[in-house]
C-alpha cells in the first residue's frame, strides 16, 4: 500500500516538474540606455529599456541597475519590477524607465542592468 501511495504522489508531481518555472535567463533587456537630463535643478536620469519575456509561461521579472564609478565600483544600485505586479505574456515585452530611482552623482560613469528575480503573479 505504501508503494502505491508513493507512486501516486510521483505521478501527481510529474506534470508540475515538467513545466520548469521561468528564470532570469528567460528574460532579456533590450535597448538599455542612460541619459542625463539637465533641468533647472539637479540633473535627472533617464534609464530606459525594454524587458522581454522569452519564457514559455507568463511571468514578471525584477531588474537591477548598478551605477559604477570610473574604477568599476558600484556606487548606487536600484531594483524595480517594470511590469509591476502583472505578468508579461510569453514573447511580449514592457518598456521601463527607472531613472527616477537614482539621484545624480558626478562619480557615476558606467551603468549595467541585469534581471535579478522572476516571479509569476
Amino acid at each position: 500500500m505504501k508503494k502505491i501511495a508513493i507512486a501516486a504522489a510521483l505521478l501527481i508531481a510529474a506534470p508540475l516538474s515538467a513545466h520548469a518555472a521561468c528564470t532570469a535567463k528567460d528574460f532579456a533587456v533590450d535597448g538599455f540606455a542612460v541619459k542625463i537630463q539637465q533641468g533647472a535643478g539637479q540633473p535627472r536620469f533617464s534609464m530606459k529599456g525594454n524587458l522581454v519575456n522569452k519564457c514559455s509561461e507568463p511571468a514578471a521579472a525584477q531588474i537591477r541597475i548598478d551605477a559604477k564609478d570610473a574604477s568599476g565600483k558600484v556606487v548606487a544600485s536600484k531594483q524595480g519590477w517594470p511590469a509591476g505586479t502583472s505578468n508579461i505574456e510569453p514573447g511580449k515585452s514592457v518598456d521601463f524607465d527607472l531613472g527616477r530611482l537614482f539621484r545624480y552623482s558626478s562619480d557615476m560613469q558606467d551603468y549595467t542592468v541585469v534581471v535579478s528575480d522572476v516571479k509569476a503573479w
